[in-house]
């Protein structure tokens, strides 16, 4: 091999472990971002209100003369053998003023059932606006043969909803949970196929 030829096969052996060392650094950032999206999404969800995502652990600030409409709905999941219900169909209540509700589930099965519940809220634009200071939402809910439960929820709406140009026509929020049962509870029936979306070990913030 020529003096040039040792030359050029130096050339591409450094260029090769230039462009390895690239390849590594980029999959380990690939990585590491796949680890952080979940809680980047999550934060990013928690301050735009993106896909319903509401907004929590604030006060209310005091109500308005203005006044908006809640709606109540409930779903739960055909594996899950509970009755879960509003309790209310919906309710007006002045922006900036914290209100109150009340869902309730019952257990249809002759066992005990652990089921956790999401929610979102509808229009989806107005989540950032919507305040939820306490629920049962995320938090999983043991219910023994037969016995039914109240589950109260307090909320209010952002006066601010008024002033933004987006928002400024909505007049009615849609507030819908639906309940799942946990993989756990699942696992424990021997039923893992009755459960819902890896939700069960959640938890509000």
């Amino acid at each position: 091999m020529t003096a040039m030829d040792e030359t050029r096969a130096a050339a591409i052996q450094r260029r090769n472990k230039r462009a390895g060392i690239g390849i590594a650094t980029v999959a380990a950032g690939m990585v590491g971002l796949s680890f952080a999206s979940v809680p980047l999404y999550n934060l990013f969800c928690r301050v735009t209100g993106y896909n319903g995502t509401v907004q929590t652990g604030q006060a209310a600030p005091g109500a308005t003369d203005r006044t908006i409409n809640i709606r109540f709905a409930s779903q739960t999941d055909r594996n899950l053998p509970w009755t879960f219900v509003a309790e209310q169909a919906g309710m007006n209540v002045r922006l900036g003023e914290e209100g109150l509700a009340f869902y309730s589930a019952t257990n249809r099965a002759d066992t005990p059932v652990t089921g956790v519940s999401v929610y979102n809220v509808t229009p989806e634009k107005v989540g950032r606006y919507f305040h939820k200071v306490a629920c049962f939402c995320f938090d999983e809910q043991t219910l023994a043969a037969g016995q039914r439960a109240d589950m109260p929820v307090s909320f209010w709406v952002d006066p601010r909803i008024a002033d933004d140009p987006n928002t400024r026509d909505v007049t009615t929020i849609t507030l819908s949970y639906t309940f799942f049962r946990t993989i756990e509870d699942a696992q424990r029936a021997g039923a893992l196929a009755s459960a819902g979306p890896h939700v069960g070990r959640a938890r509000a913030n």
